[in-house]
């Protein structure tokens, strides 16, 4: 976050074509150069962090957060005023579950206004010892880190660095009196400033109260041309000052208007931090919740995430990438997986955003395991704003015989403010790449799974993975996109022919949004070149899903090379019950109100803000006992408080009690407009026969408006 006037400087000149020269009207194709050849180090995933990109536990959903390898997050203070969610203890455990690496802590969050008011170090401090003693009291301790202040040189210390000194070794100090283990970052300036932090590094050294984590703020358009500049300068002031190598990160990146959810701006974000190695933290500039703006509407996603999940794919090494121009506006970055036998190129930006430009993609360095000719599939995504993104499209395909181990793949008619990859397999392709087809070979895999290029015949795509015989560890993870929410026919093309020790008929496990969901019955094929698809239908939530197939055996009971994924809409038993029906019992403050959006015209509102004002549903059927899909038709636009530029949305939660049983907090993100209405998905197990499903929030908060409810069995 920023201060009004960084804000306002932000708003003077939120365009690329503001700090970058404009591009001719009709330009030479640029040259974009990959070297295979030369690595630049392991993947470190860095630029996948978020500044309040999580709002409370399952905002966003934990399916949308998993599936990009996320890193870092920055987050308010325990129980702090400064904004209505995103307290850092409570995201933790959904986090880390979804494979996060550290949660940093906006210590001044604490208060409630922006800019943070001054109540004087003494107050500061007594706030201080109070978070650090519910940080060491945390299961999670271990994964954070304390950020002591926020732009301090925009907040309390402007133009007063000799006090921000004095200040920062009292309250470094003060945290290390209570969590000796603590790992504390600084000094979180607003913009790179080298001359203050040579002075602020200089002083930390001589006190010994040097951060563990270095920090700093890129919200300005001098990121594209002055990124390695600003890294090179402070390597060099740590070097000359004899401090070892801080871990550096960028918990604010990206200006306040033309950047976030735009992937073509953001893959120079994502391209710059890799390559240097630094964490960065998208910055917050809109609402809580949504990985700033990578997510829409809880569960959906925007262009932006898919250059995130792209980006959360790449394997094995980064490799060279020379850019057409060191501060221009076409970057990318590049992964060589030897194993996998694939490298992959992510890139995008043009100045000016609007028309279009050609750039030809030259990968040298070719490793021979590629082979003297190799398959390219290139693969764009547009921008969508915080509208759900219609995916990637396939831009073009092709086989390129390598001269002297290189290849060029030329690219016409980019976007710029799209993003692209490329993806470089042998040449073993026998069907042309597809939108409505999932390749296992694509996908992320984990355990022993392997993607192989023998012999085989008949698959589809470029290969296959296989590696599931005598495994309980082999899993190939499908990202896939749910248009609604629906019932869905699963469609896994597998081989599973002749395996000594194993049977006939195999099967493999399901797993759905990280859940395991059933055992998949794969009948046997006469070879391993013949190929079945075995059906599956799932009721799946609209948007981002992930559909991941497992072994789950040590012997071969499971062992099946998988082709592709197809996920095809189909019909199934879905009940609806409207909130306002005479049926259900509304007790408490619970009303019926009218509104023209609602689902029958009517809602129930007022539910909550204490233990007696409940809606529950009666007569709730279920053909059998087990695990139900809860779609719950809500509205929820509550506020509270103002801020400079963030909109301080409150997610309501309800406790969903079935059957009178234990209630289960589920919290509903915001919709933004009472008439808006979304719908949120909760499992839920049904006894055989008649259900009661009640709603209500015992806290002093309220539960969203509750305007219809449908019930489906997980499976069909």
């Amino acid at each position: 976050m920023r201060s009004r006037h960084i804000t306002a400087a932000a708003l003077a000149a939120t365009v690329l074509a503001a700090s970058l020269p404009a591009s001719p009207a009709v330009a030479a194709a640029s040259q974009f150069t990959v070297d295979l050849a030369t690595g630049t180090g392991a993947l470190r995933y860095g630029a996948t962090g978020f500044l309040y990109g999580l709002g409370d536990e399952g905002i966003p959903n934990e399916t949308m957060l998993a599936a990009l390898k996320p890193q870092v997050t920055a987050q308010k203070a325990p129980d702090g005023l400064q904004h209505p969610n995103g307290d850092a203890l409570r995201i933790a455990p959904m986090f880390k579950r979804a494979g996060g690496r550290e949660i940093q802590i906006y210590m001044q969050d604490v208060y409630q206004q922006w800019p943070y008011e001054n109540l004087g170090l003494a107050d500061y401090l007594t706030k201080v010892d109070t978070m650090t003693r519910k940080v060491v009291a945390d299961p999670y301790r271990s994964s954070y880190v304390y950020v002591p202040f926020n732009e301090p040189d925009q907040i309390w210390y402007s133009g007063n660095l000799s006090a921000l000194l004095a200040d920062w070794k009292t309250v470094f100090q003060r945290i290390r009196s209570i969590d000796s283990s603590a790992r504390i970052a600084g000094p979180n300036f607003a913009a790179y400033r080298s001359a203050d932090l040579r002075t602020f590094l200089t002083y930390a050294r001589d006190n010994n109260v040097l951060p563990d984590v270095m920090t700093w703020h890129e919200l300005g358009d001098d990121f594209y041309t002055s990124w390695q500049q600003h890294y090179d300068d402070y390597r060099a002031i740590e070097r000359s000052l004899g401090v070892s190598a801080r871990p550096i990160s960028i918990n604010e990146y990206a200006r306040s208007a033309g950047d976030l959810g735009v992937p073509g701006n953001l893959v120079q974000y994502v391209a710059k931090f890799e390559n240097s190695k630094v964490d960065g933290c998208l910055a917050y500039w809109t609402t809580a919740g949504g990985l700033n703006d990578l997510v829409t509407r809880n569960n959906q996603a925007t262009g932006a995430w898919w250059l995130y999940k792209w980006y959360g794919e790449l394997t094995g090494n980064t490799v060279a990438v020379t850019p057409p121009s060191a501060s221009g506006s076409l970057q990318g970055l590049a992964a060589l997986d030897a194993t996998k036998k694939q490298a992959r190129v992510i890139l995008g930006g043009n100045n000016p955003a609007t028309g279009t430009y050609d750039t030809n993609v030259l990968v040298k360095g070719i490793p021979s395991y590629l082979g003297s000719t190799v398959h390219a599939t290139v693969w764009g995504v547009d921008t969508s704003g915080t509208n759900p993104s219609t995916g990637p499209y396939v831009v073009k395909e092709g086989d390129f015989t390598a001269t002297n181990g290189q290849v060029t793949v030329p690219l016409t008619g980019l976007k710029g403010q799209s993003a692209y990859q490329v993806i470089i397999t042998p040449d073993r392709d026998l069907t042309a790449a597809s939108t409505s087809r999932y390749e296992a070979e694509y996908a992320a895999i984990a355990g022993t799974a392997k993607i192989t290029y023998g012999s085989n015949t008949g698959y589809s795509g470029t290969s296959f993975t296989e590696g599931y015989g005598a495994s309980s560890t082999a899993s190939t993870n499908f990202v896939v996109t749910a248009p609604a929410d629906g019932y869905y026919n699963l469609a896994l093309r597998y081989s599973a022919g002749p395996y000594t020790g194993a049977p006939a008929n195999r099967s493999i496990r399901l797993r759905v949004n990280g859940g395991d969901l059933t055992d998949v019955a794969l009948p046997g094929t006469t070879d391993w070149n013949t190929w079945k698809t075995a059906i599956t239908k799932v009721y799946l939530p609209a948007g981002i899903n992930r559909i991941d197939y497992h072994a789950f055996a040590s012997d071969d009971r499971d062992a099946a090379n998988l082709d592709h994924l197809e996920l095809t809409a189909t019909t199934g038993t879905v009940t609806a019950y409207e909130g306002e029906s005479s049926g259900n019992t509304l007790s408490g403050t619970a009303v019926v109100v009218s509104d023209t959006a609602a689902s029958g015209g009517r809602y129930v509102g007022w539910l909550g803000a204490g233990a007696a004002n409940t809606l529950r549903f009666n007569g709730v059927s279920a053909a059998a006992a087990g695990r139900y899909r809860l779609v719950v038709t809500y509205a929820n636009a509550e506020v509270v408080g103002e801020h400079d530029y963030n909109t301080n949305i409150v997610d309501r939660y309800a406790e969903i009690s079935v059957n009178g049983g234990a209630a289960k907090k589920v919290y509903f993100r915001n919709t933004l407009s009472w008439s808006t209405y979304r719908t949120a998905v909760v499992d839920v197990d049904l006894a055989a026969g008649a259900n009661t499903i009640t709603f209500g929030n015992a806290s002093s908060g309220y539960a969203p408006n509750i305007d219809r409810i449908q019930v489906a069995a997980v499976l069909g």
